[in-house]
């Protein structure tokens, strides 16, 4: 408890907690958005798949151009962007899809400034950006549940400024000798198959996220719970991480939670057990990535982005609604990413390298 409390106040975690608020605010500006405009209309499935792919994939390309020009501050523009999506989508009768392409190409700014920022403050650790990354899954759904609201745009607006002083503080928190030299969680002999393998996992754990039976999740409290523990389990997968370290996380998360996953369709405390427990994989390969590309911890966080929109691909054409075959790909997918974790993360006090 004593070693959980203090990564909790270590040094620089407040610029975490910046950028949870950072993301969190981000995210109910994009998914208010998208759901009005989803809402009633021929779009309801497009938007949300343009949106994947404009908001995931470019983010390993704008990490990469800020890893080479670090000095510029991303979220700033970002939040800029995702004003002038809302002013032109609410405000005019400019085309949808211009607005949704600057509202995309905001959130793929605000991403990659946080994940700059907290890898490159943490000194190794991995609780910094876990805590920034989990604030999305509050955002998600706060955002969602103010469309169907009162809540007018403008207020949203006046929360994305908000965001301003919130990410100037933030960039105080960088220094001369921030960087990524201290991530060596995984083995470097061959990282390119470490970056191949680590994305892998990405994918699969995307694609198995949305097959996790949850028939329980009926009410606007329960979808509310779902994802602030989905918020919740994200964070943990960096701080304990940290405190325990990162190859018993790594097996927490893919197969300690299989008999959560998937026996908790009807019962609701066993399903949010398994879920927290699945949502830990995120810190995992994000340090993992980092590990193998320290110069470019952008375009490492790029690669999760990109491994989450091919993991989401297959929901948007394909619905398994099969209880039996879900089952099944829940327990062969999170084996075989257990697998994967295992063979690409050092031992615990190990620095040297090791074959795959």
């Amino acid at each position: 408890m004593n070693k959980l409390l203090k990564t909790l106040k270590s040094k620089n975690i407040t610029c975490g907690y910046l950028y949870f608020y950072i993301h969190f605010v981000t995210e109910i500006a994009c998914f208010y958005y998208l759901s009005k405009v989803t809402h009633n209309s021929n779009f309801v499935w497009i938007v949300p798949l343009i949106y994947d792919g404009l908001a995931f994939v470019p983010q390993s390309i704008f990490g990469y151009i800020n890893d080479k020009h670090p000095k510029i501050v991303l979220a700033l523009y970002g939040t800029i962007l995702m004003i002038i999506a809302y002013i032109l989508n609410f405000c005019t009768s400019t085309n949808l899809f211009i607005s949704l392409f600057l509202l995309c190409i905001g959130n793929a700014f605000m991403h990659i400034n946080g994940a700059e920022t907290t890898l490159k403050i943490s000194n190794g650790k991995l609780s910094h950006s876990a805590i920034f990354v989990s604030g999305g899954s509050f955002g998600v759904v706060t955002g969602r549940l103010l469309a169907t609201s009162f809540i007018p745009f403008w207020a949203i607006i006046a929360l994305c400024i908000t965001l301003f002083p919130f990410i100037l503080l933030a960039e105080t928190y960088k220094t001369e000798n921030s960087n990524t030299d201290n991530f060596n969680y995984a083995i470097n002999s061959k990282p390119i198959l470490v970056i191949l393998l680590a994305t892998l996992v990405v994918i699969v754990r995307g694609y198995v996220g949305y097959g996790i039976p949850t028939s329980w999740n009926k009410t606007i409290p329960q979808l509310i719970l779902f994802y602030c523990i989905m918020g919740i389990g994200k964070a943990l997968g960096g701080i304990l991480s940290d405190t325990i370290g990162i190859r018993k996380v790594a097996f927490i998360s893919t197969i300690v939670s299989i008999p959560f996953l998937c026996f908790g369709d009807n019962i609701m405390i066993v399903s949010i057990i398994g879920i927290m427990m699945f949502s830990m994989t995120m810190a995992i390969t994000l340090g993992i990535l980092v590990s193998v590309l320290k110069k470019s911890p952008g375009l490492a966080f790029g690669f999760t982005t990109i491994g989450l929109f091919l993991g989401t691909i297959p929901i948007f054409f394909v619905k398994i609604t099969s209880f039996t075959i879900n089952i099944c790909l829940i327990i062969t997918m999170s084996i075989l990413c257990c697998l994967i974790l295992l063979s690409i993360l050092k031992k615990e006090g190990k620095n040297d390298e090791m074959d795959l």
